[in-house]
């Protein structure tokens, strides 16, 4: 017995780099789309959001001089084309896929309507968001929280690039960071722990919509977060 039937997954630009850093990881791409594949035949509605940090972040452009907003629409644009390699991922291991973007690109895509893209969930198609928001200065965190509200999504699977959960401090940097197995949207907020900005956080926290952060590139984790095994960090509530 599942524990969510409808789930938004985010997947970081980085996650599908592998340990390449940068760009598309074909392998590591294909064992993702295998991946949601597994969760798909148990009959799990699944909509993903793909992060860009692989190919462009805005947050960096703007630190170049760029101006903050046009960095951001070339960052929309790489969640474009990560969403396009996921599709076509999927779609060769036969899982039946959409992108919808949140910028008009008809040529490519559908453009992105609430309606539509619950439909297609309800008819056993993945749906992959792209282009975040739409906006600038909003990340694809708070796309993620955002859809995950509008489709009455009953979790958000936030997955990283090895790393297999929330800890006090970095791991890599020190020894002592400690693992929180569950933790409130409060907690996250007040504690400053950059799982996700403070807009998506605030999101998740109003619309009592739960997160689980785990590590994406360790396979089976996404159907044993789906079952309601205890894998990674698991966020929800306040208080």
């Amino acid at each position: 017995m599942a524990k969510y039937n409808r789930i938004v997954l985010k997947v970081s630009g980085e996650a599908l780099a592998g340990n390449t850093g940068f760009g598309i990881n074909p392998p590591v791409i294909t064992d993702v789309a295998k991946e949601i594949k597994e969760v798909h035949d148990l009959g799990i509605q699944i909509a993903i959001v793909c992060g860009g940090g692989n190919m462009w972040r805005g947050q960096t452009g703007a630190e170049l001089g760029m101006e903050r907003a046009q960095a951001d629409y070339m960052g929309m644009l790489a969640t474009v084309m990560n969403a396009l390699a996921l599709q076509d991922s999927l779609e060769s291991v036969g899982v039946p896929t959409r992108v919808q973007t949140s910028i008009e690109m008809r040529q490519i895509a559908e453009p992105y309507i609430r309606r539509k893209a619950v439909r297609h969930l309800e008819k056993g198609r993945v749906v992959i968001f792209a282009a975040g928001t739409g906006n600038p200065y909003f990340s694809t965190d708070t796309t993620a929280a955002l859809r995950a509200a509008e489709i009455n999504a009953d979790a958000i699977l936030m997955g990283k690039n090895g790393v297999d959960g929330v800890y006090s401090a970095d791991p890599a940097k020190d020894d002592s960071a400690v693992k929180f197995e569950t933790l409130t949207h409060l907690d996250v907020i007040t504690k400053g722990l950059k799982i996700m900005d403070t807009t998506a956080s605030s999101l998740s926290m109003d619309n009592d919509i739960p997160l689980v952060v785990f590590n994406l590139n360790q396979p089976g984790n996404i159907k044993r977060v789906v079952l309601g095994e205890q894998v990674g960090t698991t966020i929800e509530g306040r208080n």
